[in-house]
């Protein structure tokens, strides 16, 4: 009874959202904030639906299956296949840590984004936001707006906000993690090649070991994250040889791919772990991360940083057709 009771509380206000969001749209108008806190308990996660994609978005609560601490895009399957394509129990587009080289052994404050508060908010049908106040460490508040397009992207915008100057090595990093469910093909893909090489290469990355030398910065990225001596490993802090040219990768799921586009290449950098996600027994594998970063020296407090990507799970196809989906994405924006 306990169950049903809980779901069926659920179900009530994913209701009052969805009808908010609707009448929203019908009326062509805003749904205003004050509308929006009259619901005194908003949901753990909404689904969004659009061309082949249906997804989960959520906060970073436990719900079913879905365990406390994960945040971001709980599921994203495409309309071809059974399979969610991150792990159920965790997340994708998950917002990790954040990371000012300080405070890195207290694992509450390591993964702070999972334990602060969050609260979901609907735009629309198909938009959705997160926010979350100033964390209680690093006082730095965020937007994560989630957007579903036809046929089958997911768009995410990001914002940030620095409230207080807790920032003694001169950068602050947002570091995203997605858990992909048991792929085949662990790697991830893009174009570049180790340092000094040229022309840029198609470089397939898949690292041996978790923390082993995970991030791969773009050709410009100079930039040195500092850290106290010793200290917990973390894969924000190796560094691989290689270096990206475009600010885009892709990886391989079953008859799909997911391909990751970002905006800029100035303060993105990759990320990758061929274990991240922990195992799936049934396959018997291992879950990769491919992740990212977006790094921001010299944050001033107060001011608004942001970037976009867009994000497609789509049939597999040539590199040339993931080249050409690279390519229009500016100009459709």
């Amino acid at each position: 009874m306990t169950v049903k009771s809980e779901t069926s509380e659920i179900d009530r206000r994913q209701f009052l959202y969805r009808s908010l969001a609707a009448a929203s749209v019908a009326g062509a108008a805003p749904l205003r904030p004050e509308t929006l806190a009259a619901i005194e308990d908003p949901p753990a996660s909404i689904e969004l639906r659009g061309g082949e994609l249906t997804a989960i978005v959520g906060d970073n609560s436990a719900s079913g299956e879905h365990r406390t601490g994960y945040n971001g895009v709980w599921s994203l399957r495409h309309a071809s296949s059974t399979r969610n394509l991150f792990v159920p129990a965790v997340a994708g587009l998950n917002l990790e840590h954040i990371v000012t080289g300080e405070h890195l052994d207290d694992s509450k404050t390591f993964f702070e984004p999972r334990n602060a508060p969050m609260t979901l908010r609907p735009i629309d049908r198909s938009e959705v936001e997160l926010h979350q106040p100033p964390t209680p460490t690093y006082q730095v508040e965020s937007w994560t707006r989630f957007k579903i397009t036809p046929p089958y992207y997911l768009d995410m915008e990001f914002r940030c906000r620095a409230h207080q100057p807790l920032f003694p090595r001169g950068y602050l990093t947002l570091f995203w993690a997605s858990y992909i469910n048991a792929p085949s093909d662990k790697s991830i893909y893009f174009q570049g090649g180790l340092e000094g090489q040229k022309p840029p290469l198609w470089t397939q990355f898949c690292t041996q070991f978790h923390n082993d030398q995970s991030t791969v910065r773009h050709r410009d990225d100079d930039f040195v994250m500092s850290f106290p001596e010793g200290g917990r490993e973390a894969l924000f802090k190796n560094l691989s040889r290689f270096r990206f040219d475009r600010p885009f990768f892709y990886g391989n799921f079953d008859d799909l791919i997911w391909l990751v586009m970002f905006d800029r290449a100035s303060g993105i950098r990759f990320t990758h772990s061929p274990s991240g996600g922990g195992v799936n027994a049934d396959l018997q594998t291992t879950n990769p991360a491919w992740d990212f970063q977006f790094l921001i020296p010299e944050p001033e407090i107060g001011k608004d940083y942001r970037f976009r990507i867009r994000t497609a799970l789509r049939p597999a196809c040539s590199r040339e057709e993931i080249l050409r989906e690279v390519e229009k994405w500016p100009a459709a924006e």
